[in-house]
């Protein structure tokens, strides 16, 4: 393992200040004549490269080394409710069919459940290579122990080299127990999906806060774990043949015993989510007061729009929690998405730039929007909406007249 050394006879107080003042992380503390590396520290070298020479050093550790070539495919679980496939399952489909090609290998499905083997095999039309379905009455509801003892047994089995998880409450409950198991690391919320020759797979997602994109890799270690949000991907096409097949797996039943005993299942109503809008205006700080969000609901019920925006307006209660867009919200992928009054931070355009057409509003032209925008307008949204509005309004009383 890597770790920074610290030669302590080339200590001095002004280079331990030094030192001190350099960590952009506070994890250098000064001890009377000594320094400590607490656990604040991100190995960003930064103290060995700006640092006084020599006081602290980078040392690399040993790496351990793996025998790539026994772990094949690219695999996905398959989140559900009672059979029910959600839809970030087809999008992570799509994007394991696209880096396995890449490599030349198969594309495994994991469903676990019960009663769930004839739904199984409608993931056959969108071109996964296999199935693996453990279907038990254990595996009704899902509890973390059973459901951790089949992906386990899954991985024993089949060795994929990666694996792609749905950032769903399930998928993110689910994915760290079992990464723990295998020893191995676990991305969350990637944004970006590569795969090089040698199977190594590129996990590009947002980091400090969103103000860079990491480019993270796990080349000592299988199988690789990654979970993505809804609404990032592009979903794999439906075709009309069944390519592939569905194998019916089996697993001792005491493996599948849990603690947990669940006595009722309340289902909750089901919501309109922004992450499945087809059009949705966005609003920022550019909105003066609450009483100036009637003008944006009047150019949303115009186009059969949702509402969304920004953190600020959430904490100021302007929008519902659930209405927020970013990487500390809801991920979307509208066919239209116009944006007024939002600078544009990497928070925020994370959580939206998948969109197929972004038209944005900002009377800054050098708001960072403008380069995630397709259709731009630098102006005022105070001049510019009530025009839509009114252009809205009068094309649709043209139609009403034809």
């Amino acid at each position: 393992m890597s770790k920074l050394v610290i030669n302590y006879e080339k200590l001095t107080m002004d280079n331990i200040k030094e030192l001190v003042a350099i960590c952009p992380f506070n994890a250098i503390e000064a001890k009377g004549n000594k320094i400590d590396i607490n656990a604040g520290c991100k190995l960003c070298k930064m103290c060995v490269k700006k640092g006084p020479k020599g006081v602290i050093e980078f040392v690399e550790g040993e790496s351990k080394k793996i025998d790539k070539s026994l772990w094949k495919g690219v695999a996905i679980y398959v989140d559900h409710v009672e059979g029910k496939i959600h839809p970030v399952t087809l999008e992570l489909i799509g994007k394991a069919k696209e880096i396995a090609k890449k490599i030349n290998q198969p594309v495994y499905a994991l469903f676990i459940g019960h009663n769930i083997e004839k739904k199984a095999e409608d993931l056959l039309h969108y071109g996964v290579d296999e199935v693996f379905v453990y279907d038990y009455a254990e595996l009704k509801d899902f509890t973390i122990e059973p459901y951790t003892a089949a992906f386990e047994d899954f991985i024993n089995k089949t060795k994929p080299t990666a694996i792609l998880v749905g950032a769903t409450t399930i998928g993110r409950s689910l994915a760290p127990r079992v990464a723990a198991r295998f020893r191995t690391g676990l991305t969350a919320d990637c944004t970006i999906l590569d795969m090089k020759e040698n199977t190594d797979l590129i996990q590009i997602r947002p980091a400090f806060g969103g103000n860079i994109m990491a480019q993270i890799i796990n080349p000592n270690a299988r199988p690789q774990m990654s979970t993505v949000r809804y609404k990032v991907m592009d979903e794999a096409k439906r075709q009309d043949e069944i390519s592939g097949k569905a194998t019916l797996c089996k697993i001792h039943k005491e493996k599948l015993h849990s603690n947990i005993k669940v006595l009722k299942v309340t289902k909750k109503q089901v919501e309109n989510s922004i992450s499945d809008a087809e059009v949705i205006i966005a609003v920022g700080r550019g909105i003066k007061s609450q009483k100036d969000m009637d003008m944006v609901q009047e150019l949303a019920d115009l186009m059969d729009a949702k509402v969304a925006g920004t953190r600020p307006l959430v904490e100021a209660g302007w929008i519902d929690a659930k209405c927020q867009i970013g990487l500390s919200g809801r991920t979307v992928k509208p066919k239209l998405i116009i944006v007024l009054g939002i600078s544009g931070a990497v928070q925020f355009t994370a959580g939206m730039n998948s969109s197929d057409y972004i038209f944005a509003i900002n009377k800054d032209e050098k708001a960072p929007i403008f380069n995630a925008s397709n259709y731009a307008i630098v102006g005022d949204i105070y001049e510019i909406v009530p025009k839509i509005i009114e252009g809205l309004k009068a094309n649709k009383k043209i139609k009403a007249v034809i």
